[in-house]
């Protein structure tokens, strides 16, 4: 019967836990919510500027008389307010991830909160710096070849929608592809890879990079190279950061192995204590025996001639 009512009990509790965590993370997305909204409701009013601000790299790479259009009833309304959300979520992406990681760090070690926290700050400033790089120098150059090898007769009049999509694509696309750097550190970490073995893959990774490039950018070698040369730069980068990693974890394994060796010595030591011990209380033992027979026999010859002198006594 109490058997019955202890797990009845550890049922209860499992499911208030459970209760709880959801209750938490209701919570903490309600709260990303939130200042998602608040952020956007400060946008929205400059979303014209914004979108402006954003098709700049476009609008100078334009010929002469060109535009861009509006092929939407609703785009010139629904494109900025599409911007301004989503610059919502990425202006809000590091309270986020903060939400993220409370909710997540009481389940963690101490160790692994100490490297996570790091590695997480270093994430959303690498996905930012994929942005930028994107905008400020992909940008330019990519939609200045692609004024330069447009058609005879044909006017380039971009679509904003479109535009915006594009955009949007190749924001993603350079905000992963800087990720590698941590990519790499974690699979150091883990212990799933080496640097050793990530440099002589070296190869396959270039090659891969392209490929990356290939799949992620348009169909254009500018595009194309800016984003597989920076993939490559980040993972030598990652690499350089993988090796002192994992020189400081060779360092505190060797740390642990001096330890445990001097606790053998010391363990071995005290085992040879324990045996001298054991061979003084035999000795002891020993010495007491040869006592004890001694004194019987003492005690026996004793006897013996008192009972002599009592037989012949007149």
């Amino acid at each position: 019967m109490s058997s019955d009512s202890s797990n009845v009990d550890e049922v209860v509790e499992q499911e208030q836990t459970f209760m709880s965590h959801l209750i938490e993370l209701r919570d903490r997305l309600l709260r990303v919510i939130v200042v998602i909204l608040v952020i956007f409701l400060c946008l929205f009013s400059f979303a014209n500027d914004l979108y402006h601000q954003l098709a700049a790299p476009l609008i100078a790479s334009l010929p002469d008389g060109s535009t861009m259009i509006a092929t939407g009833v609703a785009a010139p309304f629904l494109t900025p307010f599409k911007l301004s959300l989503v610059m919502s979520v990425f202006i809000a992406m590091p309270f986020l991830l903060y939400q993220l990681w409370s909710f997540v760090a009481p389940g963690l070690y101490k160790h692994e909160k100490r490297l996570a926290m790091p590695l997480l700050f270093s994430s959303i400033v690498l996905f930012y710096a994929g942005m930028l790089f994107a905008y400020f120098i992909v940008f330019p150059l990519m939609f200045a070849f692609f004024a330069a090898t447009t058609p005879d007769g044909v006017a380039m009049m971009t679509d904003i929608s479109q535009y915006l999509d594009f955009i949007l694509k190749m924001f993603f696309a350079f905000g992963v592809a800087f990720e590698v750097p941590i990519a790499t550190i974690l699979l150091t970490m883990t212990g799933f890879t080496n640097p050793d073995s990530l440099t002589q893959k070296r190869p396959y990774i270039i090659v891969g990079a392209f490929v990356a490039g290939m799949l992620l950018t348009p169909p254009d070698i500018i595009s194309q190279t800016l984003l597989a040369v920076p993939i490559w730069l980040l993972f030598e980068l990652g690499v350089i950061f993988s090796r002192l990693i994992q020189k400081r974890k060779d360092q505190e394994e060797e740390g642990e192995e001096e330890i445990n060796i001097e606790d053998d010595d010391l363990q071995h030591q005290m085992t040879d204590e324990e045996m001298e011990r054991e061979l003084d209380d035999m000795d002891a033992a020993e010495d007491l025996e040869e006592q004890f027979k001694e004194e019987q026999n003492n005690k026996k010859k004793d006897k013996d001639d008192g009972f002599n002198k009592h037989e012949y006594e007149p």
